[in-house]
């Protein structure tokens, strides 16, 4: 397999793909990637007999080398998939039963994102794209992480993080993630939006943005209307964005939360910070699902995620489409280089 000019060198420092819940469609849709389109570039981090069984669920076509690292991936023939399997898996996952719960799926997914992880620091990957893991199944397993982006974040330090979703028309990043909406609200302070602001300004910098418009949107709707509906923008969002403003961020709001992502998408703004998950991720989610793409921000190296979750109610049945872990991949790899 000769890679494009535009991969040279990747063979010796692949992005990783980790597995997912073996119980979920993440298996699936990485075995319907590799048997559309074999990017030459990329390493599966899993179960080797899970990804058998996942070829099999689309119709087969495709081999499945367990290799012993990501050198050895230059040595991967045609229509073959590439998994490299960690030694801490729990043995005889493949017959934990499809389209439910099961803690041996969810320690498996965590030891899948811990080895890949590894893999980077030590310098023999380049970034890491995570399918689908099941929050309850992780619970059974033990896991005190509530999804991947705190466990990234723990891997990597503790360093500040945050979850932005994008595709072509809109992206989002969020203050707040994973935790009740109650507890959301209290966790919108001024220190807590300014750091967003900086990690947002940060991160599409990198991306190629000279300076980046960020939007800010309300708590509140009408983003509070001047106190009528609550005084969170006053006494924590407006301040933050004084803040960034006066450190040269391109920061403007607080807006209404039910119209500034149209002004996004229409081109007024690069990007929405939002105060909480549904209030980003829904307008994104609603554009469609296939393009969109997870990207942590904030870590020490590329991550990046399909913007759906482990779909149970068709796990199994070889019809999952790839096409979010496709852009997931792409953005992995323009993030990298």
């Amino acid at each position: 397999m000769t890679p494009d000019n535009s991969l040279d060198g990747a063979l010796g420092r692949p992005l990783l793909i980790s597995m997912g819940d073996a119980c979920g469609i993440g298996p699936e849709i990485i075995a319907r990637l590799w048997q559309r389109e074999a990017p030459p570039d990329a390493l599966v981090v899993g179960d080797v007999a899970v990804m058998r069984r996942a070829v099999g669920a689309i119709g087969g076509g495709l081999a499945v080398a367990g290799l012993d690292g990501p050198e050895a991936l230059g040595r991967v023939p045609p229509r073959c998939l590439p998994v490299w399997q960690p030694s801490a898996l729990p043995p005889g996952l493949v017959e934990a039963p499809q389209g439910r719960v099961d803690a041996r799926a969810g320690a498996a997914a965590a030891v899948c994102v811990e080895a890949a992880v590894a893999l980077i620091q030590v310098g023999r990957a380049r970034g890491l794209v995570t399918a689908p893991i099941h929050k309850e199944a992780l619970h059974a397993a033990g896991s005190a992480y509530p999804g991947h982006t705190e466990m990234l974040q723990a891997l990597a330090g503790g360093l500040p993080v945050r979850m932005m979703l994008a595709n072509e028309e809109l992206r989002t990043v969020l203050v707040t993630i994973h935790c009740s909406l109650r507890d959301a609200i209290d966790r919108v302070t001024r220190a807590t939006v300014l750091e967003t602001l900086h990690i947002t300004d940060a991160a599409l910098r990198r991306m190629g943005f000279a300076a980046p418009r960020i939007a800010v949107a309300g708590l509140n709707p009408h983003a509070g209307e001047g106190g009528l509906f609550g005084d969170e923008e006053i006494r924590h969002i407006a301040p933050a964005i004084a803040d960034a403003q006066a450190a040269g961020m391109t920061a403007s709001g607080p807006f209404a939360p039910d119209t500034v992502f149209m002004r996004a998408r229409r081109g007024e703004f690069d990007v929405v910070v939002a105060m909480t998950h549904d209030h980003g991720l829904i307008p994104v989610k609603y554009l469609g699902v296939e393009q969109g793409v997870n990207v942590t921000l904030g870590l020490p190296f590329v991550r990046t995620s399909p913007d759906h979750g482990t779909a149970f109610d068709i796990a199994g049945r070889g019809i999952a489409d790839p096409a979010s872990l496709a852009a997931a991949l792409a953005m992995a790899r323009r993030l990298a280089a």
